[in-house]
């Protein structure tokens, strides 16, 4: 398969793709056809590597309002409506959202989705039925599984067992919530034990960490301190940290001496914390964002992620990345032609490095034949226009095609 005329990855050259047995056979400008080559020719449309949610928690998607709404707009109202919804939870009930959430995704041109999935239920329901729906779904979407407790490792009964638990039963990642365990002594002990299962067993870390409006959650630092010690790396992804919205200056100028050293990932998921945070605030009222703009420009790999979509904590969400990019570009203030050109990579390339998706990623010859097509000829243009996806392909395999609308104005 021939694919025409295409601008790769913001390139300002025309390109064409070849495509054979699944791989990226040949990229180059004016490609003649092969005798009997199927062509599509996209007249100068942007080629994108899949995009990549790094943060969502499938297992909740879809809930909203069942069996009560959080009326607050709070994090912590929303983890008591989840624990009400927790009680009615089944497999099938899990598979079939999921289901639908990944079509969703796969509309959109999504790819790869890193899930946070509650171990915080004796059961593991929904564990056990994310780790059936990996297999069953991966011509489709490379699900990648965290192994998250919703209410604290050392807060909650068995916390550490359940755990160890889910790691063993295949869980990819390692998950912490320092901020909501009961003490800083209990927060600390989390975190040591999370880094230590998954040194254990080979695994990632990804940790909600402080996300919270207090300037004295440190849960950052410990996370950063422990991925340096141990040399885990750049194996370990701290999520959210909006509570480093409200660190003073000083010790963010000295905690960034240590992020660089620890080489650690960000994910940060503005849709969601630009509603969830700022809840205690009057005026001033805090965007309640991490400080991405400055960990970009400290060479920080940074990622955005959904988070929610339709769930207690975020009553709304299609499972559009660009939606959350937009948000995001607008909230930390990167709004200027080459922040805005460049954003893409925070749901690509960046993200990419947060899930460890290596070398085969990307629109070279010879990897895998995975990109998408939006109807635009750069990312600025796309992000502007809300774009649509014209194709999705995976491994040669087309998973989803968008008709472009057509307004018409009568004046």
């Amino acid at each position: 398969m021939l694919y025409r005329n295409l601008y790769i990855e913001n390139a300002a050259e025309l390109r064409d793709i070849r495509v054979e047995n699944g791989k990226f056979a040949e990229i180059g400008a004016n490609l003649a056809a092969k005798p009997g080559e199927d062509v599509r020719d996209f007249g100068g449309c942007l080629a994108l590597p899949p995009l990549i949610e790094s943060h969502v928690h499938l297992d909740t998607c879809l809930t909203a309002g069942d069996p009560v709404w959080n009326e607050s707009g709070t994090l912590f109202e929303g983890i008591e409506c989840w624990a009400k919804r927790k009680e009615k939870l089944t497999k099938a009930d899990v598979r079939e959202r999921v289901n639908r959430a990944v079509r969703l995704y796969a509309a959109s041109g999504v790819q790869y989705i890193r899930t946070h999935v509650d171990v915080t239920d004796p059961k593991l329901t929904a564990m056990e039925a994310l780790l059936e729906l990996r297999d069953e779904l991966k011509d489709v979407v490379t699900l990648q599984i965290v192994a998250f407790p919703q209410e604290g490792i050392e807060s909650y009964p068995n916390g550490r067992r359940l755990m160890e638990d889910a790691v063993r039963m295949g869980a990819d990642c390692v998950r912490a919530i320092p901020h909501f365990e009961f003490t800083r002594e209990y927060s600390v002990s989390s975190l040591n034990f999370a880094v230590s299962l998954a040194e254990k067993y080979d695994k990632l870390v990804d940790v909600h960490c402080d996300e919270i409006d207090d300037e004295a959650s440190r849960g950052l630092e410990t996370l950063a301190a422990r991925a340096y010690e141990t040399g885990l790396a750049d194996r370990v992804t701290a999520s959210h940290t909006t509570a480093m919205h409200s660190y003073n200056n000083a010790y963010v100028q000295r905690l960034m001496r240590l992020l660089k050293l620890s080489r650690i990932n960000f994910v940060s998921n503005p849709l969601v914390n630009t509603h969830l945070q700022g809840r205690v605030d009057t005026y001033p009222k805090r965007r309640g964002v991490t400080r991405v703009r400055e960990l970009t420009e400290a060479g920080i790999n940074v990622s955005f992620g959904h988070d929610d979509i339709f769930d207690p904590w975020y009553p709304m969400g299609t499972g559009s990345l660009r939606d959350v990019v937009f948000m995001g570009l607008h909230v930390c203030q990167m709004m200027g032609y080459g922040d805005i050109m460049n954003s893409c990579k925070f749901i690509s390339t960046n993200a990419a490095k947060t899930l460890h998706l290596g070398d085969s990623y990307g629109v070279r010859e010879g990897n895998p034949a995975s990109f998408i097509v939006l109807d635009a000829k750069n990312y600025y243009d796309a992000l502007n226009r809300s774009a649509a996806v014209r194709l999705s392909c995976k491994n040669g395999r087309a998973l989803a095609e968008t008709e472009p609308a057509a307004a018409r104005v009568r004046f």
